[in-house]
C-alpha cells in the first residue's frame, strides 16, 4: 500500500500522473473506470418479509407451531387461535424491531458535503462530492467537510477538526511537509480525511483515496465484519427453550403412555397430551419479556436514555466493562481554561483579579491576539482560541469590543512549523505585537517579563520556573499557550524576525475537561463491580491526566497506546486486558480487538463513543451506546443506545434499569413456570392414581389466557429495587433454568399442586366429577394469582411493600373477577365446563389457594434476608 505521507508533494503527483491544472475531462473518465464513484457500497439488505419469516426459527416457537396444527387436527379450535396469535404476534414485535435496523453505511455517506471544489481543465469548478476521482486537486477552506482522503500540496494556516475520526479532541495544524517515519493516521499532518471538516485556514489537497478505500469507506468494512452478539438474556432464553422443550416433551409421552395403558382412548390420550403440552408450555413468555422489555425502554427515554433494541435493556443489567470513549464522553469536549501562571503566580482561572493590570492585561492580549469568536452561543474559530474567549467573557470582557478598541492594523498568521501566531495591535497610540503559541519556541524569543514591580530582564532563574510550571501543566494533560508582547514601529511591515526581544506576560493553561458528574458515574460503576476503561485517540499524557481525575486510573503503568496494542497477539491482549485501564492513540480497529479481549474472557462489554472511529466497536460490543448530542449518525446507528444528554452517569442508570429488569423477568419466568409446574403435577398425580382428568382443555387455555399472563406482565413492572447496583454483574454463563431456578420452580410448584389436589379429593368426594374439576380449576386458578404476589421478589412482600406494586393488585382483580364471572354467569359456565358451588366448597378453595402463599411468605420472612 503506498504511503503517501511518507512521499513528498511533487512524489505524489507524479505518481498519480496529474499537473497544477488539474484533471481533463477525459482524465476523470479513465479515472471512474479504474477506481469507480466516490460513495460507500452498501451491503445487500435482508428483506422485510424474510425478516417476519426468520422470527419462526426459535425452538419453542416451533413447538407451539406443531402444537396449534395438532390441536386443529384435534378439533381444538381455540387452542388453535389462541397459539396462532401468540405466535404471529412475537412475530411482528421482532419485525418492526429489526427494521429499525443499522444504516451506518447510509449515514457514513450523510457525514460527506454533498459538493466539493477542485481544480479540472485548469479552472477550479464545484461538483458533487461522488464525482471526486483519485487525483482530483481538492480546494479546502474553513468550515469545508472534507470528502476525500488526501495529500496535503498547500497548507495555509489549515486547521482540522479529526475528532469523529481520531477521537482527539483538539483541531490539527496541517502542514504539506512529507513525513518519513510510518505514523497513526492522527499524526498524519500532511494527510486529511473524509468526514473531517476544515476549522481554520485553507489549503490544497491531491486525492489519494475514494468510497470504500477511504479510512472511513475501511470503517464501514468493519462495521460489516463487527458482528453483533446475542444478549444473555436471549442466551438464556434460547438454552432454557431447549431445555423446556425436552422436559414437556418426556412428561407428556409419560402421560399419554400411562393413559394409553390404563385404557384411554388413543384419540383422547393424545388430546389430552397435546392440551397439557399446550399449558405447560408458556406461549406468553416472549410477548411478557418483550412487554416488560417495552416498558422498560420507556421509563429509561425518560431518563435519557434511548433504546434501539429492545433485548439490549438486559445486556445493559450484565454489564461488567465499560470501554468508554474520552472525548464527548467523559469529557466536554471542549477547550477550558484551567490556570493561568502570571506575575510569577499560578492562579486558576475562576481567581483572576481585574484590578491587577497585569492579569487584566493576560487576558486582553489573549483577545486580541485570536480569531475566534462567540455570537448567539455559536461558537466559531478553534477551540482553544474559544477557550480564550469564554476566558475573557467570565470576566466580562465582549471580544468584539476588545478588539474595536484596540484595532489590528498586521498579523502573522498561526504556521505549524513557527507553533506562533502574532497580530499587531493599536494600543493607546502604540502599535503592540502581540505572540502567542508553544513556549519550548517562544521561550528563547523571550527578553524580558512584566511583573507587579514593571519590566525586569527575563533572568535563567526565571526561564527556570517557567519552564517548571509549564512541565506541570503539561503533566497534568493541560495545554499551554504562551502570551508575549513588545512595541513595534508604525508603518514598517512585521515579520516573523520581528518575533524575538518580546516581553513575557504568562501563560494559559486549558484542557478539555471531565464532566462534572464523570467521576460520581465511575465510582458507582467500580461500586458494582464494572470495570470502566477509557479508549481513546488522544495522546497517552492527556488520557491518563483525565483518567486519573476521575478514577479510571489508579497506576501509570495501566496506561498503555495504540502502537504497544499492535505487537500483541489476540491470546497476548487477553492476558493483559484485565490490567489496563487507559488506551491512547488508538485505531478503529485496535478498539474492536479490546472489546473482543474482554468479551473472549467473559465480560459483557458496553463500549460508548459518539464519533465515525467508535462505530465499528459499538457495533461489536454487547451494548454499544452513542451520545446523542455530539455523537455522529454512524455512531448512533452503530449502537444499541443512544444517551439523549451524552452523560456518562446515565449509563449508570441505565445499567441499574438493566439489572432490575432481568430480574423482573427471571421472576415472571418462575412465576410462569412454577404455575405451570402445579397444574402438571395435579395431572401427574390423577393419572397415576387412575382419577378422572382434573381439568378440561378449555380451562387451561383461560389459565393460559388470564391467569399468566396479566400477573406475569405486573411482576415484571416491579419497581428498581435501590440496592440493585450493590451486587456484582450476574455471571452470564450460568444459565437461567439452573439447579437453584430449577429447584425453587418445583417446589413453589408442589406447594400450587397440593392445594389443587386437594380441592379435586374434596370435588371427588361429592361423587360429581365436573364438581371436582370445578374445584381444581378455581383452585389452580386463585392460587396462581394469589402466587403472582409471591414471585414479585426474593423478599417477603413485607420487605419491599405490600403496595409498592399497583399492577400486581391490577392483575390479581382483573382474573379474580374474570374467574368468577366464568363460575356464576349462566352464558359462561357451559362455555368454560364448571359446576356450582356451594358457599362451603367456595370456603375450601379460597383457603387453600391462600395457603402456599402463606407458606412462601414464612419461609421468606425466616431465611430470606433484606438487602
Amino acid at each position: 500500500m503506498t504511503q503517501y505521507h511518507q512521499q513528498s508533494s511533487v512524489e505524489v503527483m507524479n505518481k498519480l500522473n496529474v499537473t497544477n491544472q488539474g484533471l481533463s475531462d477525459y482524465d476523470v473518465q479513465k479515472r471512474q473506470e479504474v477506481y469507480g464513484y466516490n460513495v460507500l457500497e452498501e451491503s445487500k439488505k435482508v428483506s422485510t418479509l424474510a425478516v417476519f419469516f426468520g422470527q419462526f426459527k426459535d425452538l419453542l416457537v416451533i413447538i407451539l407451531m406443531v402444537a396449534a396444527f395438532i390441536s386443529f387436527l384435534l378439533g381444538e379450535v381455540e387452542s388453535t387461535i389462541v397459539i396462532l396469535i401468540v405466535i404471529i404476534l412475537n412475530a411482528v414485535l421482532g419485525t418492526v424491531q429489526h427494521v429499525k435496523a443499522e444504516k451506518s453505511l447510509g449515514n457514513l455517506k450523510a457525514l460527506s458535503s454533498p459538493i466539493a471544489k477542485v481544480m479540472r481543465n485548469n479552472q477550479i469548478i464545484e461538483i458533487p462530492s461522488e464525482d471526486i476521482v483519485v487525483g482530483d486537486l481538492l480546494y479546502l477552506e474553513a468550515g469545508d467537510y472534507i470528502n476525500a482522503d488526501g495529500r496535503l500540496l498547500e497548507s495555509h494556516n489549515l486547521h482540522i477538526n479529526e475528532s469523529s475520526l481520531t477521537g482527539e479532541s483538539l483541531a490539527v495544524a496541517k502542514s504539506a511537509d512529507s513525513i518519513k517515519e510510518d505514523v497513526t493516521i492522527a499524526d498524519k499532518k500532511n494527510m486529511v480525511f473524509t468526514g473531517s471538516f476544515v476549522t481554520n485556514g485553507r489549503g490544497v489537497v491531491i486525492v489519494t483515496a475514494i468510497g470504500m478505500d477511504t479510512e472511513i469507506g475501511k470503517i464501514a468494512n468493519l462495521l460489516d465484519t463487527a458482528k453483533e452478539k446475542k444478549t444473555p438474556l436471549q442466551v438464556s432464553l434460547d438454552q432454557f427453550g431447549e431445555k423446556l422443550a425436552l422436559g414437556i416433551t418426556m412428561i407428556c409421552v409419560v402421560i399419554f403412555t400411562i393413559d394409553l395403558v390404563r385404557g384411554r382412548e388413543l384419540v383422547e390420550s393424545f388430546m389430552f397430551a397435546v392440551s397439557l403440552a399446550v399449558a405447560a408450555i408458556p406461549e406468553a413468555l416472549s410477548s411478557i419479556v418483550t412487554i416488560v422489555l417495552a416498558f422498560g425502554t420507556q421509563k429509561m427515554a425518560k431518563e435519557n436514555a434511548i433504546i434501539r433494541k429492545l433485548f439490549a435493556v438486559e445486556s445493559l443489567g450484565s454489564v461488567s466493562v465499560i470501554c468508554s470513549d474520552k472525548t464527548g464522553t467523559l469529557t466536554e469536549n471542549k477547550m477550558v481554561v484551567q490556570h493561568v501562571y502570571v506575575n510569577q503566580k499560578v492562579i486558576p482561572h475562576d481567581q483572576l483579579y481585574m484590578k491587577n493590570a497585569i492579569e487584566k492585561d493576560l487576558i486582553l492580549k489573549a483577545l486580541l491576539c485570536n480569531d475566534a469568536l462567540e455570537r448567539d452561543h455559536k461558537e466559531i474559530g478553534d477551540p482553544t482560541e474559544i477557550a480564550l474567549v469564554k476566558l475573557g467573557k467570565q470576566y466580562d470582557f465582549d471580544e468584539l469590543l476588545v478588539r474595536d478598541h484596540c484595532p489590528r492594523v498586521a498579523e502573522l498568521p498561526f504556521d505549524s512549523d513557527r507553533k506562533l501566531m502574532s497580530t499587531v495591535n493599536r494600543i493607546n497610540q502604540q502599535n503592540i505585537m502581540i505572540t502567542k503559541g508553544a513556549l519550548d519556541v517562544l521561550l528563547f524569543k523571550m527578553s524580558k517579563m512584566n511583573t507587579s514591580q514593571g519590566l525586569v530582564n527575563l533572568t535563567q532563574e526565571h526561564r527556570k520556573k517557567i519552564e517548571e510550571v509549564n512541565r506541570d501543566f503539561s503533566m497534568n494533560g493541560l495545554r499551554v499557550l504562551a502570551i508575549a508582547y513588545k512595541e513595534v514601529r508604525e508603518g514598517r511591515p512585521i515579520t516573523v524576525f520581528d518575533e524575538r526581544d518580546l516581553i513575557f506576560v504568562g501563560l494559559i493553561a486549558m484542557m478539555d475537561p471531565p464532566r462534572k458528574e464523570s467521576k460520581a458515574a465511575v465510582e458507582s460503576c467500580i461500586k458494582a463491580g464494572i470495570k470502566p476503561v477509557m479508549i481513546t485517540g488522544d495522546h497517552k499524557i492527556t488520557a491518563t491526566a483525565i483518567a486519573k481525575q476521575i478514577g479510571i486510573l489508579q497506576d501509570p503503568s495501566e496506561a498503555i497506546e495504540g502502537a504497544e496494542i499492535e505487537g500483541l497477539t489476540d491470546r497476548e491482549l487477553q492476558e493483559k486486558v484485565q490490567d489496563v485501564s487507559v488506551y491512547a492513540r488508538v485505531t478503529p480497529e485496535q478498539k474492536i480487538r479490546i472489546v473482543k479481549a474482554w468479551q473472549e474472557k467473559g465480560n459483557v462489554v458496553a463500549m460508548t463513543g459518539d464519533g465515525v472511529n467508535d462505530g465499528p466497536a459499538l457495533k461489536q460490543a454487547d451494548i454499544g451506546v452513542a451520545m446523542g448530542i455530539t455523537g455522529t449518525e454512524v455512531a448512533k446507528d452503530a449502537s444499541s443506545m443512544i444517551l439523549t444528554d451524552d452523560n456518562f452517569s446515565t449509563i449508570v442508570k441505565a445499567i441499574s434499569n438493566g439489572r432490575s429488569i432481568y430480574t423482573n423477568i427471571k421472576n415472571a419466568i418462575l412465576f410462569l413456570l412454577s404455575g405451570n409446574a402445579g397444574a402438571i403435577f395435579v395431572v401427574l398425580y390423577a393419572t397415576i392414581l387412575g382419577l378422572p382428568v382434573p381439568f378440561a382443555p378449555v380451562h387451561l387455555l383461560f389459565i393460559n389466557l388470564l391467569t399468566d399472563s396479566l400477573p406475569a406482565i405486573a411482576i415484571g413492572l416491579e419497581p428498581n429495587n435501590k440496592n440493585t447496583m450493590k451486587d456484582k454483574p450476574r455471571d452470564i454463563r450460568t444459565p437461567l433454568l439452573n439447579k437453584a431456578f430449577t429447584t425453587q420452580v418445583i417446589l413453589e410448584g408442589l406447594l400450587i399442586a397440593i392445594a389443587t389436589a386437594v380441592a379435586f379429593e374434596i370435588g371427588l368426594s361429592t361423587g360429581d366429577t365436573l364438581t371436582a374439576s370445578t374445584m381444581a380449576f378455581t383452585t389452580l386458578c386463585l392460587s396462581r394469582l394469589i402466587h403472582g404476589f409471591n414471585s414479585r421478589s426474593k423478599q417477603s412482600i413485607f420487605a419491599i411493600g405490600v403496595f409498592s406494586n399497583k399492577y400486581t393488585w391490577l392483575a390479581f382483580l382483573i382474573g379474580f373477577v374474570a374467574l368468577h364471572v366464568v363460575l356464576f354467569v349462566p352464558s359462561f359456565t357451559g362455555i368454560f365446563e364448571v359446576a356450582a358451588l356451594s358457599g362451603a366448597q367456595l370456603g375450601f378453595i379460597y383457603s387453600l389457594s391462600f395457603m402456599p402463599f402463606l407458606v412462601n411468605q414464612w419461609f421468606k420472612l425466616l431465611f430470606v434476608r433484606s438487602k
